[in-house]
């Protein structure tokens, strides 16, 4: 049986510091198709050194952007890799053996170990942090189209790969308020077209629940100094996107 080709695509926004390694751990792939959303910063030249499959989209959210990719793979089975990610070695021969042999599953999931401010997070719902399928069949599986937190539609059998992805989401602490400032205005966007209507308990216990989730739920404070600062964070994250909706109403 002649082995399965494989197409990665990787969606870029000014991820000039990110990128190179991103391709660097994917370039083994028979496809590499990059959808850009007009980075002004060296992006795309870098990307052009990998591939030529370069497709320009303006922005309309997450979820349809990841849509928009597939339309444009050549092959059936993909690998999604974000430009903050890195592939393994094992992950790498992990798709490639199911390739060769034939998916079991139409869908995998991948866990992925994510880096912040000096160390590898094991807890605070960061790892193994399956978020969403990573490795599958194109035309057995779709995106939801929000226009941040997408999720994925699966007409087919999910399953799991035990080589890691690796991520660095922030390289700094100023990073991860850009992309946070971001992202809130995104979702806040979002509820405010889904009709949500702004309750001041929810900018109020919202957080603190986040909070005590990532903290204590989910053990973040094995994490040491790290496990603290990232739950707090993601609870300054939830209060942010609540008060964006408030702003948005008046």
């Amino acid at each position: 049986m002649e082995r399965l080709k494989l197409s990665v695509y990787v969606i870029t926004y000014n991820e000039k510091d990110k990128i190179t390694d991103c391709l660097e751990s994917v370039k083994w792939a028979d496809e590499i198709v990059v959808l850009d959303s007009f980075s002004t910063d060296g992006t795309v030249e870098i990307c052009r050194k990998y591939t030529d499959k370069i497709v320009q989209k303006k922005f309309e959210g997450f979820g349809k952007l990841r849509n928009q990719a597939l339309e444009n793979c050549s092959n059936d089975w993909v690998l999604s890799v974000d430009a903050d990610e890195r592939v393994t070695e094992e992950l790498k021969k992990e798709v490639l053996g199911l390739l060769e042999k034939g998916p079991d599953a139409d869908a995998y999931h991948v866990p992925r170990k994510s880096h912040f401010m000096g160390r590898w997070i094991k807890h605070c719902g960061w790892y193994p942090d399956y978020r969403q399928p990573q490795f599958f069949n194109r035309k057995k599986m779709k995106y939801t189209e929000q226009l941040v937190h997408e999720t994925f539609e699966l007409n087919g059998r999910l399953s799991y790969l035990k080589g890691h992805a690796l991520q660095f989401p922030f390289l700094n602490l100023e990073q991860y308020l850009r992309k946070m400032e971001r992202y809130s205005s995104l979702r806040a966007e979002e509820m405010f077209k889904e009709g949500r209507k702004f309750k001041v308990h929810n900018a109020v216990l919202n957080p603190l629940a986040m909070f005590f989730r990532m903290y204590v739920a989910k053990l973040g404070f094995l994490d040491g100094t790290t496990g603290l600062i990232l739950s707090l964070l993601y609870g300054y994250y939830t209060l942010l996107k609540y008060v964006k909706l408030w702003e948005k109403q008046q």
